[in-house]
């Protein structure tokens, strides 16, 4: 970061001031005394103006660093803020923790819950959704192609357990009554987990296969039953908010404007990780002339893959989710269901987008 002393003389602030340009940043403001401010804006030398008049020369000094997106610019938010801003940093950036379904695999008779935590017992986490109410609708809908509990008592199941209205309708195995055992419960709680990890194909592959084998063999009635099956699994499915998927396969690349020019800045995130940023350059300094193609290939190869956890883990979720959701989304998201098969043309297409000025481009994910 660029560290500037502020000048007690007035002529000499107002020549350094005039000096920066209003280009966004990220800045903060160290008094004397006490924690720095935080901040970001799109125009350095105005806010710094601004800023240094209603302080009344309590500053002492500035650090900023210039941005070339708002993804970017929160990130090195959140940075600065764990270093700098105490136990209460996340509220004075405003960062909300998203929601995510988790299926709780860890209890002897699994459920799931809204959480916006991810924890380390045995569990399934699926997110992170936009608000809870997106989260609580797609846990709703998609419970209803299976028979797993609802409830979120620890069971004691016993025979003559009062149950539940899901039951009596034939949406739940009823462990709480000892209609199955253990065994068979948790089987059904498998079937839900491969659900979340597959993002629905290990439901919507077979019952598409079933559809086509029932028309091939004339039976009209059943391929038209299981038409129903497929059509009400993909309803399911468009529920998801864009970056919905199991944290632990959460695969997707960024693309956003860089901090010079003519560059473009690839965001990785692996594994439900964050792994930050890599510059792409259009003018190289050694004047090398490679296909964007070859250069975004040799890019995704090199892409870090560091492990992550905890409290860090889910922050860096949350600022790309408060990113990827918002209505100021200064870029281009792009999911990867697997790493060695990325999508290249339409990662060209997007960098191609986002190096041009033209308005990033929201593709459905959910297919």
């Amino acid at each position: 970061m660029v560290d500037l002393a502020i000048p007690q003389d007035a002529t000499e602030l107002a020549q350094a001031l005039e000096a920066l340009p209003n280009r966004p940043a990220v800045l903060l403001l160290w008094p004397r005394t006490g924690k720095p401010e935080l901040a970001r804006t799109n125009v350095l030398r105005r806010r710094l103006k601004r800023s240094l008049a209603n302080l009344g020369g309590v500053v002492e000094r500035v650090q900023f660093q210039f941005t070339g997106s708002r993804l970017a610019a929160h990130f090195l938010m959140l940075e600065l803020a764990r270093k700098h801003l105490g136990a209460g940093y996340r509220k004075e950036i405003r960062l909300r923790l998203p929601p995510y379904v988790k299926l709780i695999l860890s209890n002897q008779f699994p459920r799931t819950q809204v959480t916006t935590h991810i924890g380390r017992a045995r569990a399934v986490y699926f997110g992170p959704f936009r608000n809870r109410a997106t989260a609580t609708r797609f846990e709703s809908e998609f419970l209803d192609l299976f028979q797993l509990r609802r409830c979120q008592e620890d069971l004691l199941p016993r025979p003559d357990h009062p149950g539940c209205i899901y039951g009596e309708m034939g949406r739940c195995l009823r462990p709480c009554q000892q209609a199955v055992g253990g065994d068979e419960y948790r089987g059904e709680a498998e079937r839900v987990a491969e659900f979340l990890r597959t993002g629905g194909r290990s439901l919507f592959s077979p019952a598409e296969s079933a559809r086509e084998r029932l028309s091939a063999e004339m039976d009209f009635e059943g391929a038209a039953l299981m038409h129903q099956r497929v059509q009400r699994i993909h309803e399911v499915l468009s529920l998801r908010d864009e970056l919905a998927r199991d944290v632990d396969h959460l695969n997707a690349i960024t693309v956003t404007s860089g901090v010079n020019p003519d560059t473009v800045e690839l965001g990785w995130m692996r594994d439900g990780v964050w792994q930050g940023f890599s510059p792409l350059e259009f003018a190289p300094a050694d004047g090398t002339s490679i296909s964007l193609d070859a250069r975004l290939r040799e890019l995704a190869l090199n892409a870090p893959s560091r492990p992550s956890a905890g409290i860090e883990r889910i922050e860096q979720l949350a600022v790309l989710a408060r990113w990827i959701y918002s209505s100021w989304c200064d870029g281009e998201l792009l999911p990867v269901d697997d790493w060695a098969k990325i999508p290249y043309r339409k990662l060209v297409n997007a960098v191609s987008r986002i190096a041009h000025g033209q308005s990033p481009h929201r593709p459905n994910t959910h297919s």
